[in-house]
């Protein structure tokens, strides 16, 4: 019975894989304009974040469609293979669940982010001017 139902669950992942990246492309939303350096900026800012997640993940497209309309330039990791990304994820963020935004903060500490919602939140105070959502952030030594 395990197995019948992995096999379902699996084929349904294949078929509706490529057609949510379809929709996620389709409907990815057009980039704020910033000024070259305000852009310079945000991309100096975007060197210390990371977003762990997996393609097909309605949640991860959400957090994806927010970089696109903030027009951030964020490092992103697809952690749902097994390797060293998604053991990274687990040890150091202390859950393997996605998406997950790690912030690495100056004294080289790493904080990790997870929800959708709250990494949304999070970005939109961060780079759209509004105030910063960091109620779930996890606080981690990773030096």
């Amino acid at each position: 019975m395990k197995i019948i139902i992995r096999t379902f669950f699996k084929t349904l992942r294949t078929i509706l894989g490529p057609v949510m990246l379809l929709k996620e492309k389709l409907t990815r939303p057009k980039g704020i304009v910033r000024s070259q350096a305000a852009q310079q900026s945000a991309d100096l800012q975007c060197q210390d974040l990371t977003l762990y997640q997996y393609k097909t993940c309605p949640f991860c497209i959400k957090v994806r469609q927010e970089i696109a309309r903030l027009s951030l330039n964020i490092k992103r990791i697809d952690a749902q293979p097994p390797g060293a990304d998604r053991d990274e994820l687990t040890l150091k963020g202390g859950q393997t669940k996605v998406p997950c935004l790690k912030i690495t903060v100056a004294s080289g500490n790493s904080q990790w982010l997870y929800d959708s919602t709250m990494i949304t939140g999070y970005l939109r105070g961060r780079f759209a001017g509004s105030e910063p959502c960091s109620a779930s952030l996890t606080t981690r030594d990773t030096a």
